[in-house]
């Protein structure tokens, strides 16, 4: 773990906004010039901090209004079928996110597609098919968006 100061914290925040600000434009926020607000923000770079800087795209504007979340028990356990399990999903491009759980599941996807239909589809023919060693899925469809963010809280856990 990294050690950051409160002027760190506070330009990662304001990158987690909006990460098309310049350092100028976060520099002046933070009443510092732009040099020593450049040399920190690469340095949160190099160091892995901001991992990238990504577009968010508007996934209602596109159509794709439904969000699965896919529980999964493997038909058996141990290391390799878990790996193997784990290059699969990485592959599909529906599954935006993946973890291990623990619990009565080994593995929860967050699967987004245009609907109902698309979502049985994958499941029949990508998920069933391209995935080994799955042994029970559940389908669990989010009705209601309530809150969708990739800020993380750093002022209440640094």
């Amino acid at each position: 773990m990294i050690d950051l100061s409160p002027q760190d914290i506070t330009i990662l925040e304001l990158l987690q906004e909006n990460a098309d600000r310049s350092s100028a434009d976060i520099a002046e926020q933070l009443n510092m010039s732009q040099s020593p607000c450049w040399r920190r923000i690469n340095r949160l770079e190099q160091e892995g901090v901001i991992e990238k800087k990504v577009a968010l795209v508007n996934r209602d504007a596109l159509g794709m209004d439904l969000v699965a979340f896919t529980t999964i028990n493997l038909s058996q356990a141990g290391r390799q079928n878990m790996e193997m399990f784990e290059a699969a999903v990485a592959k599909l491009d529906e599954v935006v996110e993946c973890y291990t759980m623990t619990g009565a599941w080994d593995y929860m996807l967050k699967v987004v597609v245009r609907d109902i239909r698309h979502y049985e589809i994958f499941v029949r023919n990508h998920l069933l098919v391209k995935v080994p060693n799955i042994g029970e899925i559940h389908s669990h469809m989010a009705v209601t968006e309530i809150k969708n963010t990739t800020e993380l809280p750093l002022h209440t856990q640094l």
